[in-house]
């Protein structure tokens, strides 16, 4: 035969190749189609369907180890980066400064130790366990080719011995081609059936092994850890003691469904504003005679008339009205915008007599600057807005500085305060009843 190439392939060994393609694409048809029976080994079938969840389940850990150890790593440059921002805030002067660089050298160090024994002792175990899947692929592949084969021989032995002209010489040869390709095959199918089972009881070893190795690394990493940590807070605590005056509280976190702002100081409003320095504000303006606002009795300025205090009502000395006993604990009234009758409503400001006022109204208040809201539990607002004040629903979710309320334009519009209601800054705001 003529070879082609430098490879010494020949057109027969070619031609070969194809035919039994063709032959095999045949066989499987006619198998397909029941029109010729098939070899079935169901114990082997059971052993090819535990390798491949073995597979499965071998290539999910190897994948799930990767992103372990991707985490451990991001998690080391987290932790450098941490330990860099506390060595260049730490000055020089403070208590402890070799002692927080020598345990961040030291952290660092522990963590790239981590990382490379989980390396040496899991990832490369996982790779040496999975590089023998592919090889036994192949071969389950190459088995199943090889059945083809036998049963195509087969039924070619078997068609030409039911044939009614016999040909003793095309009988004899189909019957060799039947027994080289019974051997080939049963020759690889006594190895696998060797092989597989063993695989697939050695996972029950690996998984331990793997496991183990992960876990002991872990626990002593995070015993070194937690030494490193408490030399750390020792550092601290000896810094603390010598700045002690200067020390920050941090209060107690409330729970993550609480309504009210956690934990956070309101932001101080402009200065020399209103809210940062109480005062009353009074209408200086002249009124007609018994016009004076209800409940309300204006200061006597020095340069007003006698007969202005006469008209404001006589008092005898100690006394004062209702409306300024209750003027005297705001930090800031308008007094000419409000009044405590107005429309007929009650005094004492409850919500209880106003159809139209959120359940437990206490009192308003009017935004003397813009607020931009931090989180979703805040009302966002504007220099001007009304706010509608109601309590709490846990009076121990409240923080000092912040006040539970509704914006008036959004209790008109909705009516619902589980859509409208929001903490804010008392800073912010002024008293307006």
């Amino acid at each position: 035969m003529a070879e082609m190439g430098s490879k010494g392939v020949t057109a027969g060994k070619i031609a070969s190749n194809v035919q039994k393609k063709l032959t095999r694409a045949q066989e499987k048809v006619l198998q397909k189609l029941g029109k010729a029976d098939e070899t079935k080994d169901e114990q082997f079938e059971q052993c090819v369907q535990n390798f491949n969840k073995q597979l499965t389940e071998g290539t999910r850990l190897q994948k799930d180890l990767r992103t372990y150890l991707a985490s451990v790593k991001a998690m080391h440059e987290a932790s450098k980066k941490l330990n860099e921002c506390l060595q260049e805030v730490y000055e020089p002067d403070w208590p402890g400064r070799d002692e927080a660089s020598k345990i961040a050298e030291n952290n660092d160090l522990l963590w790239m130790d981590y990382h490379q024994k989980l390396v040496d002792q899991a990832l490369l175990t996982m790779d040496t366990y999975l590089g023998q899947f592919p090889d036994i692929k192949s071969r389950i592949a190459k088995r199943g080719r090889k059945l083809v084969d036998y049963d195509s021989a087969r039924h070619h032995y078997e068609s030409l011995q039911t044939a009614k002209k016999k040909d003793e010489a095309k009988i004899a040869k189909a019957e060799e081609e039947l027994i080289k390709a019974q051997k080939v095959f049963e020759e690889m199918n006594v190895d696998l059936q060797e092989e597989l089972p063993s695989l697939w009881n050695s996972r029950v070893g690996f998984y331990v092994n793997t496991f183990q190795s992960i876990a002991g690394l872990e626990e002593n990493f995070h015993k070194e850890m937690s030494k490193l940590n408490q030399n750390l807070n020792d550092v601290l605590i000896s810094l603390e003691k010598q700045h002690g005056s200067n020390t920050f509280t941090v209060k107690a976190q409330p729970s993550d469904n609480a309504p009210a702002k956690g934990n956070k100081s309101p932001s101080p409003p402009p200065d020399g504003s209103p809210a940062a320095t109480p005062e009353i504000r009074v209408n200086h303006e002249p009124e007609p005679a018994g016009a004076a606002t209800p409940g309300a009795t204006l200061p006597k300025s020095p340069s007003q008339p006698a007969e202005a205090s006469e008209a404001a009502g006589a008092q005898e000395p100690g006394e004062t009205t209702a409306s300024e006993a209750a003027s005297s604990s705001l930090p800031a009234v308008v007094v000419e915008t409000f009044s405590a009758t107005v429309n007929g409503t009650v005094e004492s400001g409850s919500g209880a007599g106003r159809l139209d006022l959120p359940p437990g109204f206490m009192f308003k208040v009017q935004a003397q600057h813009d607020y931009t809201a931090t989180d979703t539990d805040e009302l966002q607002l504007k220099a001007g807005d009304v706010v509608l004040v109601i309590p709490f629903q846990n009076p121990e979710e409240q923080d000092e500085g912040w006040l539970m309320g509704v914006k008036e334009t959004d209790w008109n519009q909705h009516k619902e305060l589980e859509k409208c209601r929001g903490v804010f800054p008392e800073n912010f705001t002024e008293r307006v009843q």
